[in-house]
């Protein structure tokens, strides 16, 4: 008798959450794909200068100041199940433990169901479907906080979600992105544009230094 075996995934297919999960599961070997409305988009190999530099930078940056902030949950290419037709897998993101007001939660798989607060995508340029469908995905699930690292334009979009549209966030004076949903997280755009290390993390030190900070941490700990 012969095994009906399970057909890959390619770029392009049309189909439902489970079976895109389905297929996933019998790639072990596949590293990132995603189901962006309907449509699996398949990675392809990671270039060091546009991607994989930049989104080092980028997880020092969140895990800077986590460190500083006990109580959230970051996280580094997780696959979230958002609906039948949507299981994304960003690059970045940081949410809320639900005892703290989170709207996402942590399944009996271990898979993140629901919105993170943040979630950060390193891009190459403005045409990526991460400032389209994603975007659109993104702000119709309730994605709060959504930055775009876009590196061939040398930018960052920071949209913020207000009555259900995503509003681009200008950085203040200084040159500083301030997140509105995590009190003292602090980007600063230059440093990170320059590979700058040492002063992305200085401005969250910076930020974490700050007394709205202070009580953001205090009221995560008395949730724990």
């Amino acid at each position: 008798m012969t095994s009906q075996r399970t057909p890959a995934l390619r770029s392009g297919d049309r189909l439902t959450r489970p079976e895109f999960e389905r297929r996933f599961d019998a790639m072990p070997g596949l590293k990132k794909a995603e189901l962006i409305d309907g449509t699996v988009f398949v990675a392809s190999p990671v270039n060091h200068v546009y991607h994989g530099g930049p989104h080092t930078l980028l997880i020092g940056w969140l895990t800077h100041y986590v460190a500083e902030t006990p109580g959230l949950d970051a996280g580094d290419n997780s696959s979230l199940r958002f609906d039948q037709h949507n299981m994304p897998q960003p690059d970045v993101l940081l949410r809320l433990p639900e005892r703290a007001g989170g709207r996402s939660r942590i399944d009996a798989e271990g898979y993140i169901v629901g919105a993170p607060e943040l979630i950060v995508e390193v891009a190459a340029s403005s045409v990526s479907y991460d400032l389209h469908q994603k975007l659109d995905v993104y702000r119709r699930c309730g994605v709060k906080e959504y930055i775009v690292h876009r590196t061939e334009d040398e930018a960052v979009d920071w949209f913020v979600l207000r009555d259900g549209r995503y509003v681009r966030q200008e950085p203040g004076a200084d040159g500083m992105h301030r997140s509105t949903v995590f009190p003292g997280l602090w980007l600063d755009v230059a440093a990170l544009l320059r590979g700058d290390l040492r002063s992305v993390l200085a401005a969250v030190r910076c930020g974490v230094d700050t007394p709205e900070h202070g009580a953001f941490a205090a009221a995560l700990a008395a949730c724990r």
